[in-house]
């Protein structure tokens, strides 16, 4: 049930980051016949990257397990069964720590722009808890992923990345 739950989760999180791929299509289109026709969207571009930053966090766990991510599998080819164990143990260890690392200086980073009513330097003035909130959330997903690979890999001597053809080709 665990297992469904955290599939069900990146999924999730991969399908809101291509919802927010269309989103920035839409905006750009907009913004467009805004300007064939001589009106104004103030705040299209802001809202376009803030939809890119959401696309790009909440995409990173997905991307991972589908094995998109760029990994240096020319070296761990080349090690040995238990060499390439603890060399990946120790890369999503560190990964991990590194994704819960960024993930509680983004939830500060929110909590400041809610402590402070900051808001955008744009023509919107948007609310910049707005923006980050996302970010956290791809960033948890994020380390949530890493985790659960790293524990896989001690439970099942495996982790759960999907590998492409490109890297067995050492093999």
């Amino acid at each position: 049930m665990i297992r469904k739950s955290l599939d069900g989760l990146y999924t999730a999180a991969g399908v809101l980051a291509a919802l927010c791929l269309v989103i920035i299509l839409v905006l750009i289109v907009v913004q467009m016949l805004a300007r064939w026709t001589g009106e104004v969207f103030p705040g299209a571009p802001d809202y376009a990257g803030y939809a890119m930053a959401a696309a790009s966090f909440l995409a990173f766990a997905n991307a991972l397990n589908k094995g998109s991510h760029i990994r240096v599998s020319i070296v761990l080819n080349a090690l040995g069964d238990r060499a390439r164990y603890w060399m990946e143990v120790w890369c999503f260890g560190v990964g991990a720590a590194v994704a819960w690392y960024m993930s509680y200086y983004i939830y500060r980073m929110l909590g400041f722009a809610l402590k402070f009513n900051d808001v955008s330097q744009g023509q919107d003035a948007t609310p910049l808890w707005i923006p980050q909130t996302p970010m956290l959330v791809g960033a948890v997903i994020l380390a949530i992923a890493l985790t659960d690979n790293l524990i896989s890999l001690f439970i099942n001597g495996q982790h759960r990345i999907i590998r492409d053809v490109t890297d067995t080709q050492a093999e």
